[in-house]
């Protein structure tokens, strides 16, 4: 069965819209947009090539697609070539582990699905905290090393991933995959984490569709099922929503 198939199967409702009710970029983005001002300086942090403009559910894409509602958005990236990122107002290239970045100077932070690639959590979390404002928010989603996707990436060798992903997500491209890490992938450790660095903050385990899984019926429904009844701290991904004091 096909990846529309297997959704509309365990899924019905995405066969209005194009999307499950539990789409993962959807929850995650529907806060962000009810975070965000006009007048907001928003820093995205690993903001890559801006693959979401390429979306094919319009809403979706509209709803993760920052410019345009905020007075600016800053992508940062360790690769250059996300300075054609067309979601951004400005490009900034990271190196080392400062951010290129004036102090308070942003009010939102984005991180998605970037964390898990962080060498260096605790820079993260301090850059983070050096160019908010007071007040200001940091909006993190990242795969959960307790998951079995997490799991499994941590087990299979980073040089092994790009063939892996061809398989089980084969509209990915290649300069899309990056080494990871896990060195801050817990709802535990992002809550510490989030704390030291002087933020208030709400951490919890979340799962969308089992979309690592679409290669096969059964792999998807155990999916399915590990979706509907594992509990919040083994989910597949994970949601921080920050405040900084």
């Amino acid at each position: 069965m096909t990846k529309s198939s297997l959704q509309a199967t365990f899924y019905p409702e995405s066969t209005f819209g194009g999307f499950s009710d539990i789409d993962g970029t959807i929850a995650f983005y529907a806060r962000v947009n009810a975070l965000i001002q006009p007048s907001f300086r928003i820093v995205d942090f690993g903001c890559g090539r801006g693959a979401q403009s390429e979306d094919p559910i319009i809403y979706r894409r509209e709803l993760r697609c920052i410019k345009g509602k905020v007075a600016r958005i800053i992508g940062l990236d360790v690769d250059s070539k996300a300075c054609y990122n067309p979601t951004l107002d400005e490009f900034r290239l990271l190196r080392n582990g400062s951010w290129p970045l004036e102090n308070k100077s942003a009010d939102l932070v984005i991180c998605d699905n970037v964390l898990e690639h962080v060498c260096y959590p605790e820079t993260f979390f301090g850059e983070a905290g050096r160019v908010l404002v007071q007040g200001g928010y940091l909006c993190i989603r990242t795969p959960n090393a307790l998951g079995y996707v997490g799991i499994a990436a941590r087990l299979i060798p980073n040089s092994c991933h790009k063939s892996l992903l061809a398989k089980t997500q084969p509209d990915r491209e290649d300069e899309d995959i990056f080494p990871t890490l896990y060195r801050c992938n817990t709802v535990w450790a992002i809550r510490k984490r989030m704390a030291i660095s002087g933020f208030r903050a709400a951490v919890y385990g979340y799962e969308p569709e089992p979309s690592y899984l679409n290669f096969s019926k059964f792999a998807y429904g155990f999916g399915v099922l590990h979706q509907r009844f594992a509990p919040s701290f083994l989910k597949q991904a994970i949601f921080g929503f920050g405040q900084l004091l």
